[in-house]
């Protein structure tokens, strides 16, 4: 590949990864994991979402979560809002970076931040440069880019659409969501080619989910293109509320292995993250579904 061999990992597991769990993870054992995460060197890490608790009860402790962990030298915590409610909750978190949702689909934002696309951008757009004002950076989901459990495909002209729009208030990056894991290899490097051509490549980053097992496939597409963060989320926790049938994230331990033997620079441990895989599993009291953590890092 022509392009660097550094790859930065945005790890998703204690809020995307967590928000779906049938369990509450108490705040000690999440404080646990993450200290696990920033041990085996994972430096971008999204903490929690500051969402209404009855909603998303998995992430009720989100104050007192960002109160209980010690970030350190480097390491980079964020917190999702939903809306300016949300931020004021952020606000005294200690965190460094906030993140924002929208969805290509009219129908799956109604069902995730019950507004339509058109009124979220509008709030954004008066939203975002306070946030940067407050000292915040703001990175973006824009979710169901590959397709929604509720209109089917989508025109990825929508989707670059609206990327145009959030990194014009001032948001540093976009995380493109293939929310429901219907991406396909050829689609995604039309997707990725389609916002080459309307914003670049040098502020995206994908966020994929390994529904139908096709995660690192689109990944490595998406490294042929250039695209050099991913999303991804310990032992492959994670689902959408709101997207039925969605599986987990794209597994970090997986993706690590994978660059590994590529050759790719991530800066993280893969048998300490494997450890901390395990452990996740055991505070969600079921088998996660990624591969590496069960089958064990490679050479021993």
């Amino acid at each position: 590949m022509s392009h660097s061999d550094a790859v930065s990992i945005y790890e998703v597991s204690l809020r995307d990864g967590l928000q779906n769990e049938s369990v509450f993870v108490d705040t000690e054992h999440k404080g646990h994991l993450f200290e696990m995460l920033q041990a085996a060197g994972l430096r971008r890490i999204e903490l929690t979402s500051f969402v209404n608790p009855k909603w998303i009860p998995a992430l009720a402790d989100a104050e007192a979560l960002c109160a209980a962990v010690q970030p350190r030298a480097g390491v980079m915590c964020s917190g999702l809002i939903p809306n300016a409610r949300g931020f004021e909750r952020a606000r005294a978190s200690g965190l460094g970076e906030i993140a924002l949702a929208l969805s290509v689909s009219e129908m799956h934002n109604q069902k995730n931040i019950n507004r339509s696309v058109s009124d979220t951008l509008v709030e954004y757009a008066e939203l975002v440069p306070q946030i940067i004002e407050a000292g915040f950076r703001v990175r973006a989901y824009v979710s169901t880019v590959w397709g929604c459990p509720y209109e089917g495909p989508l025109e990825v002209s929508r989707a670059v659409a609206i990327g145009e729009k959030l990194l014009a208030m001032g948001c540093y990056q976009l995380s493109l969501g293939d929310t429901i894991g219907v991406a396909t290899p050829v689609q995604t490097r039309t997707v990725l080619r389609a916002f080459r051509a309307g914003v670049g490549l040098e502020k995206v980053a994908m966020h994929m989910h390994d529904t139908r097992g096709t995660a690192l496939a689109n990944v490595l597409v998406g490294l042929e293109e250039g695209v050099r963060d991913f999303d991804a989320s310990l032992g492959g926790l994670g689902g959408c509320p709101y997207a039925p049938g969605a599986a987990g994230n794209l597994c970090t331990e997986d993706l690590v292995y994978m660059l590994n033997g590529m050759g790719m620079s991530t800066g993280v441990e893969l048998p300490a993250l494997v450890a901390a895989a395990k452990q996740a599993s055991s505070y969600v009291g079921r088998a996660l579904p990624g591969k590496v953590h069960q089958a064990g890092a490679w050479p021993r």
